[in-house]
């Protein structure tokens, strides 16, 4: 019996051909031409339906890195990427009709893939991969949540995440309101002057434009109220709200700020925070510039900004093992957005993880995981911590994620070249192994 792959976007793509590489029979099902989701307009598979650019080349980037390891598996879309390249500096971006194309004409040349053109409306039984995006259909979005046990959003509301040693430790500081348990937040301290500063470029900040689909779910999403919107309500709304100063005390005057911008823990090695209260829909040159004016966060490296649209996606650390299977239900895989990486290299990295995953299942071989100090490895952490299942958000690859190396360098470039170095010898240890 054929493994089924739904979806023919870069997850599905990478994910069918890494069975088929493998020798397995593969069903593809790809609901274009038959229907169109209302972002995708091309009848090729893996369209890119916002930037043509798969981001930074260099391997000492988050995105370059990711590139280089997912060559190293076999990867379909990189090498597709390459020979459709268009010129755009240190950026992999694509002429994007012909990248589809090219993906398209080798996954259809394939003699192991079948590609069947219809929608599917139901988890199908047996040995399955879902790599259906973040438009994931009605129907079959509604059957993913019955497997799923309803742990599945509709809507991506995010608050900023940033990196912790890019914080300035003499303006924040950790505790807990009233010193009652642990002090597991980061502490922002604003003076009246610094609030009505921040406040006054918050509510005159640029905003994103929604996309039609996105503007019918914002509508309908109760739980999500932008930081900007809720600024507008008046002066003092933030400091009632997520910024409220009750129970802490700054150290450098010994008295209760005006107002308080909370950062907390996001992974569990606490390399990473994010801004709590803080959702937003503002432009990410935006947000740099206005959330830099929060006390302690003038240098901070953003590793996510915030974002706010439409994204189905489940609660992958509640369901999810790092090989993208689901802890519960031996056999069924799900890759891509749906899972909780974000962006069009990451999508197509944990296709490879899922399809190379269930081909070995198949043939018996234990299961195969990415060192934690790879990006592949970083993300396939990401999306399958417990630690994370009760705040869940999408992330997409940044140096943030990787473990911390074990000195500290303070010059960027040479700390990113040393992580990718590590990433690399770490997994041609495993690639080694393996052989």
């Amino acid at each position: 019996m054929a493994v089924k792959v739904i979806g023919a976007g870069l997850a599905g793509c990478e994910a069918a051909w890494q069975l088929a590489n493998a020798g397995i029979e593969t069903e593809l099902y790809e609901m274009k031409p038959v229907k169109y989701s209302p972002a995708h307009h091309y009848e090729g598979m893996a369209e890119l339906v916002c930037s043509n650019s798969l981001k930074a080349a260099r391997v000492d980037s988050a995105c370059g890195l990711l590139k280089e390891e997912m060559r190293r598996l076999g990867s379909l879309i990189v090498p597709c990427a390459e020979a459709t390249s268009v010129e755009a500096g240190g950026a992999l971006a694509v002429d994007r009709t012909k990248f589809s194309d090219l993906v398209t004409q080798k996954i259809k040349e394939h003699p192991y893939i079948k590609v069947i053109s219809e929608e599917v409306t139901s988890v199908p039984e047996g040995d399955v991969i879902i790599a259906t995006g973040p438009l994931t259909s009605g129907a079959l979005a509604e059957s993913i949540a019955e497997k799923c046990g309803s742990y599945l959003s509709f809507f991506d509301a995010a608050a900023p995440i940033v990196t912790f040693d890019s914080l300035d430790t003499d303006i924040v500081f950790f505790a807990s309101r009233y010193d009652k348990g642990d002090a597991d937040y980061i502490n922002c301290p604003m003076t009246k002057e610094e609030y009505e500063l921040f406040y006054n470029e918050l509510v005159n900040a640029e905003s994103a434009s929604l996309k039609e689909f996105d503007r019918e779910s914002f509508k309908v999403y109760e739980g999500c109220m932008p930081v900007e919107v809720l600024a507008k309500r008046g002066p003092d709304t933030m400091r009632f709200g997520p910024l409220k100063p009750v129970g802490l005390t700054d150290r450098r005057t010994g008295k209760r700020p005006w107002a308080v911008v909370q950062l907390r823990k996001e992974n569990r090695e606490g390399t990473m925070y994010n801004l709590v209260g803080f959702q937003t829909n503002l432009k990410f040159g935006e947000q740099k510039r206005v959330f830099s004016l929060i006390p302690g966060l003038k240098d901070a490296e953003f590793v996510r900004y915030g974002v706010m649209h439409r994204n189905s996606f489940i609660n992958s650390p509640k369901l999810l093992k790092p090989t993208f299977e689901m802890r519960d239900i031996p056999g069924l895989y799900f890759a891509g957005q749906i899972t909780g990486v974000e962006g069009y290299v990451e999508s197509a990295a944990s296709g490879i993880m899922a399809g190379l995953n269930l081909a070995r299942k198949l043939a018996g071989k234990s299961e195969f995981v990415m060192p934690r100090e790879t990006m592949t490895g970083a993300l396939s952490l990401y999306i399958s911590d417990s630690f994370n299942d009760g705040n869940f958000q999408p992330m997409g690859s940044n140096m943030g994620i990787l473990p911390e190396l074990p000195e500290r360098i303070k010059d960027k470039k040479k700390k990113y070249q040393m992580y990718a170095e590590r990433a690399l010898e770490k997994m041609e240890e495993l690639l080694a192994a393996e052989r």
